[in-house]
């Protein structure tokens, strides 16, 4: 499996588990439009009066998925999640999350950034 491959099956995992947490998956690599220099946003949940934005990281080490994740990185997933909340009028609750999936272990981190 490449990497492209590998991050989809992540993703589809990391949608599983939040299923089996309550939530519904309303979006998934959800993108603002090309050439606007916004960040894709992996996941997008929702459960009762809360939507969440997801990151997923896949790699060997807890640590070595927060070295992925930039500052920039955050700067722009949070104006696509602006943007998104705009766009649908969402007047609840919102945070963002990091699913880090490594060897066979899943580590959800909640209100992330």
């Amino acid at each position: 499996m490449d990497s492209y491959q590998t991050g989809i099956f992540c993703e589809f995992i990391a949608c599983v588990y939040l299923m089996m947490h309550g939530f519904r998956i309303v979006r998934r690599r959800y993108t603002t439009g090309r050439h606007t220099g916004r960040a894709e946003i992996d996941i997008i949940a929702k459960r009762g009066n809360l939507i969440v934005f997801v990151e997923v990281k896949k790699r060997k080490t807890t640590a070595a998925a927060w070295d992925a994740i930039t500052w920039g990185q955050v700067k722009r997933l949070r104006a696509a999640a602006e943007t998104y909340l705009l766009q649908k009028r969402w007047t609840g609750d919102a945070r963002f999350d990091v699913i880090i999936i490594h060897s066979i272990h899943i580590e959800w981190i909640k209100q992330a950034f």
